[in-house]
This record gives structure tokens, sequence and C-alpha cells, in this order.
């Protein structure tokens, strides 16, 4: 499935919802079922500047593809990283870098977080981004 697949599948999935408790509920629900990070990788190499609270993430290459796995010490991030991570996790570098994260603002999310929570989101999504720079770098 493409990256835009999927995004349009995450933004389907939140129009199912009436209000922002339920949004919240359900980011802390997908925060559940992030590939959890193994515990070697919760370093502070690992860990994504600009989040009020501790997120890991961790990639790896895969047949020419990134995998992440993450974690959160907060459930509301840790939902917000279980998104970004469904969006871009076994997809190619080049994609990733070209991926375009408008579905953010489809679904609300930005405005409906607290600005140091937008700040880390956007640090989050900053992050896998350079991730997959330096794959890319590594697969040329």
């Amino acid at each position: 499935m493409s990256i835009q697949e999927i995004q349009d599948e995450i933004v389907d999935e939140f129009a199912m919802f009436e209000d922002w408790m339920q949004r919240y509920e359900y980011m802390i629900e997908l925060g559940k079922s992030l590939p959890l990070i193994e515990e070697e990788y919760k370093v502070d190499d690992n860990i994504i500047k600009g989040c009020q609270s501790k997120v890991w993430v961790h990639a790896e290459l895969a047949d020419d593809k990134l995998v992440f796995t993450a974690d959160s010490d907060a459930i509301i991030t840790k939902g917000i990283i279980a998104i970004l991570i469904r969006a871009f996790s076994h997809q190619r570098p080049q994609d990733i870098i070209d991926a375009d994260t408008a579905f953010i603002d489809e679904i609300g999310l930005k405005e409906h977080l607290s600005p140091t929570r937008a700040n880390g989101l956007v640090s989050m999504i900053k992050q896998l981004k350079l991730y997959a720079v330096a794959y890319q770098t590594q697969l040329n």
C-alpha cells in the first residue's frame, strides 16, 4: 500500500468520529498497537528532540524499505507517533522523503494539540524524514 493510500485510510478513520474526545481515545488505542522499540534502542540518540515528552524512534532498512519502531512515555504522544509510523513504515526511503503530510491537517491533528505537542509532531515528522534521507544516501 502506498503512503498516500495509508494516509487516506487514516483520514477516513478519523472522519468516523464526531468529536475530539473520541479521536483522542482512538489515538490512544493506536498507540497501544505501536510496533515497540527494543529496549536496547531506548537511548538518548534515538530520542526526538523538540518533544515535551520522551519519544524514541528506531529505523532499520529491510528489503530496501524503512521499518520504524518507537515508544513514548506519554499516551497521546504514543498515538501520534503510531499514526506517523503507520503512514511511513515499510516504505522506500525516497517515497518517505517525497511524501506529503497534509493528512495531518486533514484530520485536524495540529489544531487540536497544545503548542508544545504540535511542535513535537513537526519534530517527529522531521526525524522520520531525516532517517529516510540517511538511508536513501546509503542506497545510492
